[in-house]
């Protein structure tokens, strides 16, 4: 730097201002006489393409959310999805304070064995159906079963999905010790 002010003649010097950058950071020095410290004239605001981008996909994203919220309900200060997964998960906290045992993946496992995951598939084959009292439900229940196994706190609706999965599970807890025995028909 100082070998290209040197090479300036001291006419130019009068008329030129430089940028020097130093280790006290960016200033502008006129040359002519005095020195002084400006600051750069602020540009305006812009944000580059990848925090646009960044800020895109978080607005996206909390739309989403906002969205899946509205699928979702509340239960004992907790809220679940309104789906199988978020009805499994209530009930297991249902069951929890009941002391009734029973896995998520047992459960899982005979509501897809027994209903598919449909809360209101209805059994209209089997012996039950024949005599009028048709398995309903997540887990095919039927009604007196229901009416002996309801734990308070559910909805007393046998095709509600989590009072399904938490009357079914009582009985199983009584009958076979938890839901995760239960491989079959039950």
């Amino acid at each position: 730097m100082r070998t290209a002010l040197r090479s300036l003649k001291p006419a130019r010097l009068a008329t030129t201002g430089l940028t020097a950058l130093g280790a006290a950071g960016i200033a502008t020095t006129a040359l002519a006489g005095t020195a002084h410290a400006a600051q750069a004239p602020a540009k305006p605001a812009t944000k580059p393409a990848a925090v646009a981008h960044a800020h895109d996909a978080k607005a996206k994203a909390d739309a989403k959310a906002k969205d899946e919220k509205k699928d979702e309900k509340k239960a004992g200060g907790k809220e679940y999805a309104d789906n199988l997964d978020g009805w499994i998960r209530e009930a297991r906290a249902i069951m929890n304070k009941h002391d009734i045992p029973g896995s998520y993946e047992g459960i899982k496992r005979n509501i897809i064995r027994e209903s598919a995951g449909d809360p209101n598939a209805v059994n209209d084959w089997d012996i039950n159906a024949k005599k009028g009292i048709p398995s309903k439900g997540l887990l095919q229940v039927i009604q007196p079963t229901f009416d002996r196994y309801h734990v308070e706190g559910t909805p007393d609706q046998l095709t509600d999905p989590v009072a399904n999965i938490v009357a079914a599970c009582n009985y199983a807890a009584d009958r076979y010790g938890s839901m995760d025995n239960v491989d079959s028909a039950y």
